[in-house]
């Protein structure tokens, strides 16, 4: 089966969605499991938010974390680029 092909469902906050995409069903599934957790988390700490504001805070939230990786990644990048250069 060609991994584009791949089709898994998954539970996240209480709704079913089916995933496509690359990768194994591991790899989807954690993701999801990682997303349903974030979700949850801040449900807890505002229980007055709808489900799409939530989703909002977890996406700002990853979005956020990407970003900051992304600068660590290039601030390394660059230290490597120094020393050898």
């Amino acid at each position: 089966m060609n991994h584009e092909d791949l089709k898994v469902s998954v539970q996240i906050f209480g709704e079913l969605h089916v995933i496509r995409g690359k990768g194994s069903e591991d790899h989807i599934l954690n993701l999801a499991s990682d997303v349903d957790k974030r979700m949850r988390e801040i449900s807890l700490r505002f229980p007055r938010l709808a489900a799409h504001q939530v989703a909002t805070l977890v996406a700002l939230n990853l979005a956020d974390e990407l970003s900051k990786l992304k600068e660590e990644q290039n601030s390394v990048m660059d230290m490597l680029g120094e020393k050898n250069g």
